[in-house]
C-alpha cells in the first residue's frame, strides 16, 4: 500500500497537474488528496467518456492529465479511447480501477464480468497497461514506463489499480455552491427563415479573433468548416460524439490566454447532456459554446432527434452557464463571437437542415490537424 502523495507529488514533477474522473472508493484516496491540494487541479465528470475528453483536450493544450474511473464505467471510455485518442494521437494516463478481481476480494455482483475483461480491453484497444504500484518503490519505475511510452507513440497507458493499493487521505476541502441565472423566457419564438449550417459557420468563422481556437464536433459540422477553410486552429472531432464541449473545456483549462469556440450539434449535446453540468460548475471564462441545432441527426439520414420538443438553451441556464443566448440572427452571432470572452457563455443557434451535396471530407489526416493545431498553440498570437 502506498500513500495518495506518493504518487500524486512524484507524478506532478512529471508535469501530471490536472486530474478528473469518476469516484470509486477505491480511489477515494487519490480524489481527496487532488482536490485538498492547492497547485493541482480535479474536475468531476459527468461520466468516464467526458473525463477522457477533458483530459485531451489539457494534453493538447500543453497540460498532462490523469483520468481515473472505476471499472464498472469503462465501456463509457472506449469511445474516446479509440476515435479520439487513438487516431488524433493524444496521450492521457488512465487509472481504472478493478473491481470484481478475479480471485480477489468479493465484490457486488454487478463487477464479476468487467473484473475478467477489464485488463483485456486494454489489449483490445492497444492501450499498454501494468498494475498500479503497491509500494513506494515501484512508483519511479512506473510513471517512467507511462511516460516513456505516452512522449513515444503518443496515445494512453493505462494503469489497473487493485483494492488497498492507496492508504486514506481524510478530505479537508468542500466544494462551494454556485448561483444559477434565472430561468430564460420560454417559449421563445424562433423566426421562419433560419439560417444553413454553412452560413453559422461563416459567422465564426469570419469573426473569430486571431488567437481564437475552434473544435468542431462530429458529423457535417466539422466538414462544413472545413469546406468554408482549413485553418491551424481548428479541430475537426472526426469521432467522439458529444465529446467537443468538455474536450473544450479541457483545452479551456490548460490555455486559459486562448478563447476555445465549440462548435456543437443538438444530437452530439443530447448524447452526454451531463457535459452541461460539468461545464456550468466549471465555468471557463474562455469558453464560447456555439449549439448549431436543426433538430436532425443529419450526417446520418436527418433522422430527428428530440430537441424539437426540448429546450436546450434552458437546460444550459439550468446547469449553470452564466450566460445563454438564444441566437436568432447571423449578424448577432458573428458580434458575440467578436467580443472578447468574460464568462463561459451558450450560444443557442436553431438552424435550417440541408448541406450541399458537393461537401469534402478533410483531406487532412487526424494526426495532422492535432500536430498542427499543437504547434499553432506554441505560437505567439496577438491579440
Amino acid at each position: 500500500m502506498i500513500s495518495a502523495k506518493s504518487f500524486i507529488e512524484t507524478a506532478k514533477t512529471a508535469g501530471f497537474s490536472l486530474y478528473t474522473g469518476v469516484p470509486c472508493s477505491y480511489l477515494k484516496p487519490f480524489i481527496n488528496y487532488v482536490i485538498d491540494a492547492d497547485d493541482l487541479a480535479y474536475i468531476g465528470a459527468a461520466n468516464e467518456g467526458d473525463a477522457v475528453a477533458i483530459a485531451s483536450g489539457a494534453d493538447l493544450g500543453g497540460k498532462r492529465a490523469v483520468v481515473m474511473f472505476q471499472n464498472s464505467g469503462f465501456g463509457n471510455a472506449v469511445n474516446p479511447l479509440t476515435s479520439l485518442n487513438a487516431i488524433f494521437k493524444i496521450p492521457v494516463l488512465v487509472i481504472t480501477t478493478l473491481r470484481g478481481e478475479p480471485g480477489g476480494p468479493h465484490d457486488e455482483p454487478q463487477h464479476d464480468l468487467m473484473g475478467q475483461i477489464t485488463t483485456g480491453l486494454f489489449d483490445l484497444m492497444g492501450v499498454p497497461w501494468e498494475y498500479f504500484p503497491t509500494e513506494e518503490a515501484q512508483i519511479d519505475g512506473c510513471l517512467e514506463r507511462a511516460i516513456g511510452h505516452m512522449t513515444r507513440a503518443r496515445t494512453p497507458y493505462g494503469l489497473v489499480m487493485k483494492k488497498d493499493s492507496v492508504a486514506e487521505h481524510k478530505l479537508q476541502k468542500r466544494p462551494a455552491p454556485r448561483e444559477i441565472g434565472a430561468p430564460l423566457p420560454h417559449p421563445f419564438a424562433w423566426p421562419s427563415a433560419l439560417p444553413s449550417r454553412e452560413e453559422a459557420l461563416l459567422a465564426v468563422q469570419r469573426n473569430a479573433r486571431p488567437e481564437d481556437v475552434i473544435v468542431a464536433t462530429t458529423g457535417y459540422t466539422g466538414r462544413e468548416l472545413y469546406a468554408c477553410a482549413d485553418l491551424p486552429n481548428q479541430l475537426y472531432m472526426v469521432g467522439s460524439m458529444g465529446c467537443a464541449a468538455t474536450f473544450g473545456l479541457g483545452l479551456a483549462w490548460a490555455r486559459p490566454d486562448r478563447r476555445v469556440i465549440v462548435l456543437d450539434g443538438d444530437g452530439a449535446a443530447l448524447m452526454r447532456l451531463g457535459a452541461l453540468a460539468t461545464l456550468g460548475y466549471e465555468r471557463p471564462r474562455n469558453l464560447l459554446h456555439v449549439l448549431l441545432d436543426n433538430e436532425l441527426h443529419e450526417s446520418t439520414g436527418a433522422q430527428s432527434t428530440v430537441t424539437h420538443s426540448v429546450d436546450l438553451a434552458q437546460i444550459a441556464r439550468a446547469s449553470g452557464y452564466p450566460s445563454v443566448l438564444r441566437v436568432d440572427d447571423l449578424e448577432k452571432l458573428a458580434a458575440l463571437v467578436r467580443t472578447p470572452p468574460g464568462e463561459l457563455t451558450m450560444a443557442h443557434v436553431k438552424i435550417r437542415k440541408g448541406v450541399r451535396a458537393d461537401l469534402p471530407r478533410p483531406k487532412v489526416t487526424p494526426v495532422e490537424v492535432e500536430a498542427r493545431m499543437r504547434a499553432w498553440l506554441r505560437k505567439d498570437v496577438a491579440p
